[in-house]
């Protein structure tokens, strides 16, 4: 317990997979780096419609998120793709990368005359880059090295009571190891937010809180919608949730119940270790591709509707808070905290059982959604698009 075997990166960081990724900056790149990771073995990269006429905090942020992808300590090194005229040029994405001290390439497809000649000299790079990677010894790491990020989605009635909390008991055991877990979705978070800033370690912490959670309020009044009195996600109402406050109160039971050390921008990577809280939206995949761009190598995602959401970059291990959905969506769940319901086990008894996955997850099981590469991307914009 407490222990795993990962790959350690030259800036002291711990991996627990070995990636080479191909970071395409512009989506005008993305399906020639799509054809390299066909092409090459070991290799991933993702599907976006960002990277150009961005402007601004929105413009920092989408840099951020890239840069930090890049970094995760789950790569082994990058390839950054661009067309050449973006606005994220990728040669600034890969200086800020190659800091980490991980090999890092930079492949442009105006430089290089074109798409196919610009898939082949990313191949050519990429299989070296994972030939070298393949050289590479897994080495025995402590959990206080590990960043763990939770999210819940298609929530249901059960979330709140079964796989939440005992998410939350995970949450407590990492804090408790010496890691960092983080609790992100702030629209989740409305109605709860009294809860959380009780728990923070002084008065600038959780005035943070009220602030992020007023803010994502704002964006929502901004377009006419009072989101405190709505349930904006038919699947959390046929899941049997009455409003988003009875949802936050069961995504709040992910944070446990240590304190609140920081609370940290999208895609911002942690400074303290502890618990600590990201601003992100709810949407499932824009708050996991944030949480791995601040350094999360594996991700706990609790669902009572059941979801076939993964990561390029770190595994992602899916709970589920019943057993029906369980058994109908084994290809995508990977636990069952549906036993809580039944009385079978308890809260801290699934805790442990997933605790214990972790480090499984982390040496070396694959994840569901990773055997079935399910490499999801979703980036949250903050401005319009220029």
């Amino acid at each position: 317990m407490g222990k795993f075997w990962g790959y350690r990166r030259p800036d002291g960081r711990v991996g627990v997979r070995n990636h080479v990724l191909i970071l395409p900056t512009i989506t005008c790149a993305t399906q020639a780096a799509k054809q390299i990771t066909e092409l090459v073995q070991g290799t991933v990269s993702f599907i976006h419609q960002h990277g150009c006429a961005q402007v601004g905090v929105d413009y920092e942020q989408t840099f951020r998120t890239y840069v930090g992808l890049g970094a995760n300590p789950n790569v082994y090194g990058v390839i950054v793709m661009g067309l050449g005229c973006e606005t994220h040029q990728a040669r600034s994405i890969a200086g800020e990368i190659a800091k980490t001290g991980k090999p890092v390439e930079v492949v442009s497809i105006q430089d290089h005359g074109g798409t196919l000649m610009t898939i082949a000299q990313g191949a050519k790079i990429a299989a070296q880059m994972v030939q070298d990677a393949s050289a590479m010894m897994r080495e025995l790491c402590d959990f206080s090295e590990l960043i763990v990020g939770t999210e819940c989605g298609g929530s249901d009635a059960c979330s709140g009571l079964s796989a939440n909390p005992a998410v939350g008991v995970v949450s407590d055991m990492i804090v408790d190891h010496g890691g960092t877990a983080i609790l992100a979705e702030t629209t989740e978070l409305i109605g709860a937010e009294h809860l959380l800033a009780n728990r923070a370690v002084d008065d600038k912490v959780a005035k943070r809180v009220y602030e992020v959670i007023q803010a994502m309020e704002n964006r929502a009044i901004l377009m006419g919608v009072d989101i405190r009195t709505g349930n904006p996600s038919p699947g959390n109402i046929k899941g049997g949730l009455s409003s988003l406050e009875e949802k936050s109160l069961g995504a709040a039971a992910k944070a446990g119940s240590r304190p609140l050390q920081e609370l940290i921008d999208y895609g911002q990577v942690p400074t303290k270790k502890g618990l600590v809280s990201m601003d992100t939206p709810g949407h499932d995949i824009e708050q996991l591709t944030g949480m791995v761009a601040g350094g999360a190598q594996v991700v706990l995602f609790t669902s009572g509707r059941g979801t076939p959401t993964g990561s390029p970059i770190a595994p992602v291990i899916k709970i589920a808070t019943n057993s029906g959905m369980f058994e109908r969506m084994r290809d995508n769940m990977d636990l069952n905290a549906g036993t809580i319901i039944e009385g079978v086990e308890t809260i801290d008894s699934v805790g442990k059982r997933i605790f214990a996955e972790i480090g499984s997850v982390a040496s070396g099981k694959l994840t569901k959604a990773e055997i079935l590469k399910q490499h999801d991307f979703g980036l949250w914009r903050i401005g319009p698009t220029f």
